[in-house]
């Protein structure tokens, strides 16, 4: 009915996300730099400046608490922070306490994500997750961070989307939901497992941080007569990853589309169904089912919504993607399932591993001159956030 309101609880996370080697701009020294500089990896444009957030990460803080979100979630760059092997930069990482800081002071939550895809070069030189001793270097990595987070961090998170990676173990570019993907590497997926659990034994020393990580959620249908198929190609990407979170304090949940699966396996997206700028369905029902799904897997770890959004040039598609999005995710809380917030992907439009094209922002960037311009869906969002309810155009 045109003016009903779906209410969201006192204390509900209401933010959007960015991950560093996105936004901040000249991140030279880790493997995702090397890819964009050579030939033989067919990258149209490479990150170069970014959105320049490394500079001005206030600027987007103060943006996205005047719109009237209530939370940040941004990640930390390996690369900065350990350079070369056993050197930890002291002044990297009184940059990213500034940005907890900065958070704080203007009165949003901060969400620290750990590692979101890029690893430094010399860990790449090591083979990265195939490295003999790479879930040790994540944990002394995790050590050597602990300053970031200690004080006035609440929510970490310790690998950004680890079945995405388990998919990618060459550094690829990450593939999405909604696309045919390679088996993932059972052994980068065991790697991934143990470097999440030592990370979160040493997250554990700080009593207030509430740790785990997030995965992408893949909303998998199976076609009739195809449900053992749909499970045997979705339980290595995707519920084993949640099933290794049922001991963590929270599951982040990412979803954009759909994979529907039929007798030979995931099927195209349909001709006739709209697509956004990434070629992906528009399906906003794929949060819902992934908030269900890792609810289930997880054995009801609570859940946070760490991804969700569509990359499109139509703002107002973006804004009833989100609205449908919220409606489902708010019927899954009612059935039960104990959500904690919503953060849109992403903050800024920026640097889709390859390209610029794709814009998921919430606030437009300047590619010359780096002006932030919020977009309509912005102020709507930030809207919904400061109301805590959704209130439905339909």
């Amino acid at each position: 009915m045109t003016g009903a309101s779906l209410r969201f609880p006192e204390g509900f996370l209401w933010g959007a996300s960015t991950a560093a080697h996105q936004v901040e701009g000249n991140n030279v020294n880790n493997d995702w730099w090397m890819r964009e500089h050579s030939s033989a990896h067919g990258i149209v444009e490479p990150s170069g400046d970014a959105c320049d957030s490394y500079h001005r990460y206030r600027e987007d803080i103060a943006l996205l608490a005047g719109l009237g979100f209530n939370t940040y979630r941004f990640s930390l760059e390996w690369s900065r922070i350990e350079p070369e092997a056993g050197y930890v930069s002291r002044a990297s990482i009184d940059h990213y306490r500034r940005m907890v800081d900065a958070c704080r002071e203007f009165g949003l939550t901060p969400m620290v994500t750990l590692l979101h895809f890029t690893v430094p070069k010399w860990m790449a030189a090591r083979g990265r997750w195939r490295g003999r001793d790479a879930a040790e270097r994540f944990a002394r990595f995790t050590e050597a961070v602990l300053p970031v987070v200690a004080d006035g961090v609440e929510w970490v998170c310790t690998i950004n989307e680890p079945n995405m990676m388990a998919m990618t173990p060459e550094g690829d570019a990450p593939q999405v939901p909604g696309l045919i993907r390679p088996d993932p590497d059972t052994l980068v997926t065991e790697v991934l497992v143990d470097a999440h659990l030592r990370s979160r034994e040493i997250l554990g020393s700080v009593p207030a941080i509430k740790s785990g990580w997030s995965v992408a959620t893949q909303a998998f249908q199976a076609e009739t007569g195809c449900e053992q198929i749909a499970h045997d190609y979705g339980y290595p990407r995707e519920d084993l990853f949640l099933e290794a979170a049922r001991e963590d304090d929270f599951i982040g949940v990412q979803a954009y589309t759909r994979t529907v699966i039929g007798p030979h396996g995931p099927r195209p997206v349909p001709d006739d169904a709209e697509t956004t700028l990434t070629g992906w369905e528009y399906y906003p029902a794929a949060l819902a089912a992934g908030v269900r799904n890792a609810w289930k897997f997880t054995g009801n770890v609570p859940v946070v919504v760490t991804e969700n959004g569509i990359a499109t040039a139509d703002d107002t598609r973006r804004i009833a993607y989100a609205e449908a999005a919220l409606t489902g995710l708010h019927e899954a809380m009612t059935d039960g399932v104990d959500i904690r917030g919503y953060l849109h992907w992403s903050a800024l439009d920026n640097y889709e591993w390859g390209s610029y094209a794709p814009t998921f922002g919430l606030i437009a960037v300047d590619r010359g001159t780096f002006a932030r311009t919020p977009k309509p869906s912005a102020y709507w969002l930030g809207d919904v956030g400061r109301a805590k309810a959704l209130r439905l155009s339909t």
